[in-house]
């Protein structure tokens, strides 16, 4: 069996789906499997991939489901995942022709501890530019959050996870007419008992569309408040100090200003902080409302 699935979730979006085949194709190391989570495109994506399946230049694994998201191709990834590892590259990135040959060679320094989840690595632009910033040379150890909020790191970056870890914790919970959850969800989860080794090289060559989530987060908000509250609650569960506990406290109230949900306080795990943040979460909540509302 091959060490690293790839896997790539995608709906519609066949017309940039070849970027990221032709840089797995060319890939210096041949050691992974390409998934594809097709989240019920309505294009040409099935025969597309079919096609790619029959040249047999890189070994292909191809699954359909109804729509249900980014987390829920996600939770399909995780849940069909057989390597030992796994890494995600979206539908509009593509990697760097050395990135899984580096994924190996970073891989080899902690196969046997057990305390280390996996890899963080660099995304970067098509010019090569560092999104955001380096990881400090001297972290040979650390947490998602302690790289933003211990050591003021800056940008997305990407991560590679066992499977066997990935596979211990509860898959993104899917909401009725809703098709996103925050992926840091599980992110977080894992940050709480596992570390991150981090590696400044690039795995991961990153554009971002206009019709992606990323261009489009504010009207994400708008149309998944129970996403993003689900989020939230786990969030403030699990701050680590008042100040991030009372930021996702407002955003936790917004979105539940959106569900119209008026047990929001009872249902909240950390009731007096969220009725501190009322005020501020009516805010932006109706900031939202005004930077969306030609979309809605």
């Amino acid at each position: 069996m091959k060490l690293i699935t790839v896997f790539t979730p995608t709906y519609n979006r066949a017309y940039c789906l070849n970027q990221v085949y032709q840089s797995l194709i060319s890939q210096s190391n041949q050691d992974f499997i390409w998934l594809i989570i097709d989240d019920g495109s309505t294009d040409n994506t099935k025969e597309l991939v079919n096609s790619w399946i029959l040249e047999n230049k890189i070994e292909i694994q191809y699954h359909y489901q109804e729509n249900q998201g980014m987390h829920g191709g996600h939770n399909a990834a995780y849940r069909l995942i057989e390597t030992k590892l796994n890494v995600c590259i979206d539908s509009d990135d593509y990697m760097p022709i050395d990135a899984v040959e580096k994924i190996l060679l970073h891989w080899e320094n902690i196969k046997n501890k057990a305390e280390y989840a996996g890899l963080v690595g660099l995304d970067i632009d098509k010019d090569e530019n560092i999104i955001g910033t380096k990881i400090p040379q001297h972290i040979k150890s650390t947490t998602l959050y302690e790289l933003y909020n211990k050591y003021g790191v800056k940008g997305d970056k990407k991560l590679v996870y066992r499977t066997e870890v990935v596979k211990k914790y509860p898959p993104y919970p899917i909401f009725k007419n809703e098709r996103f959850v925050p992926l840091g969800y599980l992110y977080q989860l894992i940050d709480q008992d596992y570390k991150l080794y981090p590696v400044n090289e690039a795995f991961c060559i990153v554009e971002y569309m206009q019709d992606g989530s990323s261009m489009n987060i504010l009207k994400q908000y708008r149309r998944h408040p129970q996403g993003f509250a689900f989020s939230r609650k786990s969030r403030m569960q699990l701050a680590k100090n008042f100040k991030d506990q009372f930021k996702n406290a407002i955003h936790y109230v917004s979105s539940a200003l959106f569900t119209k949900n008026s047990k929001f306080i009872s249902e909240s795990p950390k009731k007096l902080t969220t009725i501190l943040a009322i005020p501020f979460g009516v805010v932006l909540n109706l900031y939202i409302r005004y930077k969306t509302k030609n979309d809605f």
